[in-house]
């Protein structure tokens, strides 16, 4: 349990690292959109979510794995102090992601017109789609620098790369439709977004990360071998990866024909609020994944189980109420931050982010235990069923429901391939999620969400004033009823406190809401721990 707890300590410290990075970047992008959206139309803004979308497809067979492949080698690697042989991880690593990233920028490119005018039914994307296919190459560059990072536990560096293209994203789009460049503006921005921030990235990881590794490489070192190792471990997971992108990306195609720019405009805003959540996603599935990697299945079953538990359980803590609190105050969201003329926006968001309660029975731990053990045929397997099942239900709901088929499909076409995955975790480690704790998180976090909903309705006031309201209504509800209910306890509260220890200042505004749900858990239960 104190190795748990360690693991548990650097996880935490690494996260929030990450957590800057992303909230930072998050918030900058934001802006930007925001920004974007109200200097668009709901029409010009569907169409630049449009042409975004051939890219997004063609980016899912660039990585072959390979970026997992580093991370996974080079944290490995490290935590058996085998340093000499990363360089050659990286060297293939980065090789193999140029070569990819320019053949498909270039297939992007060529396939411009095609798209536009015989898939969209919109000649007019066709120069937009061209110009945005120079992210590819520099998305190859950006992620493999990034997963170097995560390999050498380095989140600060990863943090450094996302607000470098959220802040060039946010500058150049808004000021050249400001000076009357419209879609075209928004598209520049983007693409050079990637391209800055790929630079970077790259430039920082030789820099501070590589070149001292030059002097440790072995002399009989094998490229060609280690790229082939490489691609033995990445390939089931990068085809886990293309299944399961590839069906978001069949029904992006399937709806832009179906739908409005203007409704697809409603639902690019709708998309943007669930990036929100990324804040604690995005930080927790990064930093599992190398963590998980250092564990010995074989040696270490009762660790892994302790782990796996945990991780669900503090991810739910943070996540379930995160997701709660946007299904509760959506329309104040929508409603502050791009005005009143996405009507359909905050019903959009309220469906879209419910897909994230499935957290509580493991769906963000269970790919970072799988990925990180190396059973990644099992996450292939996955997404095999997935696609089966989410492609005839994205054909069954799209046509007649629109925007909300699309939604819903979404959201369960991946439910049995979760619940197979948690099966079979169960089967091989017995790992599982605590269900007691995950009932009594939702419903802490549901008494807070309905609470905080409230003034939702009965305020006649402007959206912002009902967000704020919200927001304090819900954070204090949630705060007394979770320990109240047993959803923490003072065990768990001891836990978080030594993992968040190593946080500095942070750790002390941390420790106040801590420090809160203590009390009330002492004053309700006594000062004996809950189990």
């Amino acid at each position: 349990m104190d190795k748990a707890l360690e693991m548990g300590k650097n996880s935490a410290t690494g996260s929030f690292q990450l957590l800057i990075g992303v909230a930072t970047s998050t918030i900058i992008m934001a802006v930007g959109a925001i920004i974007l959206g109200r200097l668009l139309t709901t029409d010009e803004y569907g169409l630049y979510g449009i042409v975004v979308i051939p890219s997004t497809l063609i980016n899912l067979f660039r990585d072959w794995g390979i970026n997992s492949a580093m991370t996974k080698y080079i944290a490995s690697l490290r935590a058996s102090h085998k340093d000499e042989e990363i360089h050659d991880f990286i060297v293939a690593g980065l090789i193999f992601e140029v070569a990819a990233g320019l053949a498909l920028s270039f297939l992007s490119l060529f396939l411009a017109s095609f798209i536009a005018s015989m898939i969209f039914h919109r000649p007019e994307s066709a120069s937009y789609i061209a110009i945005i296919s120079v992210s590819i190459i520099s998305g190859s560059l950006l992620t493999a620098s990034q997963s170097g990072f995560v390999g050498f536990e380095r989140m600060g560096l990863n943090s450094f790369t996302l607000v470098c293209q959220a802040i060039v994203k946010t500058a150049v789009g808004p000021v050249l439709i400001f000076l009357g460049y419209s879609v075209l503006g928004a598209v520049i921005g983007y693409a050079l977004g990637f391209v800055t921030a790929g630079i970077i990235g790259l430039a920082t990881f030789y820099l501070v990360l590589f070149r001292p590794l030059r002097k440790k490489r072995t002399k009989n070192s094998n490229i060609a071998k280690t790229l082939k190792t490489m691609l033995r471990y990445g390939v089931p997971l990068s085809i886990s990866s293309i299944l399961g992108g590839i069906l978001g990306q069949i029904y992006a195609f399937m709806i832009v024909p179906l739908t409005s720019n203007t409704l697809y405009g409603n639902y690019t805003t709708a998309a943007n609020f669930t990036v929100l959540l990324t804040f604690f996603s995005i930080p927790i599935v990064t930093v599992l994944f190398p963590a998980f990697a250092k564990l010995d299945p074989q040696n270490e079953r009762e660790l892994v189980r302790n782990v796996f538990a945990s991780s669900i359980k503090y991810t739910s803590l943070l996540l379930v109420p995160a997701t709660m609190v946007v299904m509760a105050l959506s329309g104040p969201m929508i409603g502050t931050l791009y005005g009143e003329k996405y009507v359909y926006g905050p019903f959009f968001l309220t469906i879209a982010v419910t897909g994230n309660l499935f957290v509580v029975f493991g769906s963000l731990s269970s790919g970072g235990l799988l990925s990180g053990l190396g059973e990644t045929r099992i996450l292939m397997k996955q997404s095999i069923i997935t696609l089966i099942i989410g492609l005839p239900l994205g054909f069954l709901l799209m046509p007649t429901l629109g925007i909300v088929g699309l939604i819903i499909a979404n959201i369960f076409a991946g439910l049995p391939s979760m619940l197979w995955g948690l099966y079979w975790i169960w089967k091989h480690y017995r790992a599982k999620a605590d269900f007691q704790s995950s009932a009594k998180i939702l419903a802490a976090s549901a008494m807070a969400a309905l609470t905080a909903y409230l003034p939702t309705i009965f305020l006649n006031t402007v959206n912002w004033i009902k967000l704020i309201i919200g927001l304090i209504i819900f954070i204090t509800v949630y705060i007394l009823s979770a320990p109240i209910i047993g959803a923490v306890s003072l065990t768990d509260i001891n836990n978080l406190r030594t993992m968040f220890s190593g946080l500095g200042l942070l750790s002390k505004l941390i420790n106040i809401p801590l420090t809160i749900a203590e009390r009330i858990a002492k004053s309700v239960f006594g000062s004996k721990k809950q189990l």
